[in-house]
């Protein structure tokens, strides 16, 4: 009698074997010391391919022994149909003829286990390892799947929150044009018309000031526009790229050299507002930590990708910092580009300039903005 004692069966019922032997002998012996052991188990054989198949598909197994060599077939190709099933229980090859080579090999193709029988005694220790190994296995892939899973919810959750802002703001800035701007239109008419008719010179001199604040504020109502949703953006990223980089060399002063080779291939309306937000981010930024910085725009939508690279020669920074980072800015530009189906590549050396590169394949993109919840 084995004197080994096992640890409880944490499966609750009897362990389900399907032992793969054509050996009375081996099937008797193993079936024997697992009914010495502590282990409590159901044993069922198979000799044959055809019976193994049979067995799997009527009944579920928790663990499969497997001689090296059967009649007609190995244990090889016993585990390339069992790893076909949807949910392959683990395998165990318990043989006196396969070398250590050949079990590695094994092994190392998704076999949770070798046993040489010579140290059968062992079989209850090893059943369970394996069968723990496996669950670990099963729990550690499902917590993948369900990461994965979550980052394509929190991915289409950003898209959507994304594209929902875009629509708000060009609702608002259309209602400023609308509404405000054509009201202070009308404002400058009215005032222009009361310098003209003033009798007295404090009449004209209030009516000039008048004039100046509506102009100013609709010098604003302007700004306020292009920052929320640049109505340029309709003619294409190519002018709205040419129009943003412009507008920053008029603001700050700052040589940026762009180089635009972008065709009339169309564009879904959320590529052109995400490349176009990531330029506009990545030169405020430029404009925030390296001012005196020389800066390249390099944007192209060749062979069916649109690539957008802003580098600068500034002091750059760590990159490592970005995942202590509290705010939203470049994890923002990240989230973006995932949101269009692209990824961004940032890298920056101390004193040595920073890169951030758009790369967002048009096909996929098409197809998320044809799955855009049109409401």
């Amino acid at each position: 009698m084995i004197a080994s004692k096992y640890e409880p069966n944490p499966w609750g019922n009897p362990i389900k074997v399907l032992h793969l032997e054509d050996s009375d002998a081996d099937h008797h012996l193993l079936k024997r010391t697992l009914r010495d052991s502590d282990l409590d188990s159901q044993v069922v054989r198979a000799e044959a391919k055809d019976e193994m198949l049979s067995l799997l598909g009527a009944e579920a197994f928790d663990i499969v022994l497997m001689d090296y060599r059967l009649t007609g077939f190995t244990a090889m190709d016993a585990w390339e149909e069992i790893s076909k099933l949807s949910n392959p229980p683990p395998c165990v090859i318990v043989s006196g003829t396969i070398g250590e080579a050949a079990a590695v090999s094994a092994i190392q193709t998704g076999i949770s286990d070798y046993l040489h029988k010579d140290n059968l005694r062992e079989i209850g220790r090893v059943i369970l390892r394996a069968m723990r190994l496996h669950e670990a296995t099963k729990q550690r892939e499902k917590a993948v799947a369900d990461l994965q899973a979550s980052e394509k919810k929190i991915t289409a959750l950003a898209h959507h929150l994304q594209t929902s802002l875009e629509q708000e703001r060009a609702e608002i800035s259309r209602e400023i044009h609308d509404d405000i701007g054509g009201a202070l239109a009308a404002i400058r008419l009215d005032v222009a018309w009361l310098a003209r008719h003033a009798d007295t010179d404090a009449q004209k001199s209030h009516a000039t000031a008048a004039q100046e604040m509506v102009g100013q504020a609709l010098a604003a109502t302007q700004r306020i526009m292009q920052n929320t949703r640049p109505a340029i953006l309709d003619q294409g990223l190519a002018p709205s790229i040419q129009w943003l980089v412009g507008a920053h060399t008029r603001r700050n002063g700052q040589k940026i050299s762009l180089n635009c080779r972008l065709d009339n291939t169309p564009m879904p309306d959320s590529v052109r507002l995400t490349a176009y937000r990531i330029v506009q981010e990545s030169l405020t930024n430029v404009s925030k930590y390296a001012p005196a910085a020389q800066v390249r725009i390099d944007i192209s939508n060749e062979g069916g990708t649109l690539t957008a690279e802003i580098t600068d020669d500034g002091p750059g920074f760590n990159v490592t910092t970005l995942a202590r980072a509290t705010g939203f800015g470049l994890k923002g530009l990240s989230e973006r580009a995932r949101s269009i189906g692209g990824w961004l590549d940032i890298s920056s050396t101390p004193g040595r300039g920073t890169s951030i590169n758009l790369i967002a394949p048009l096909t996929e993109a098409k197809s998320l903005a044809q799955n855009e919840d049109p409401s």
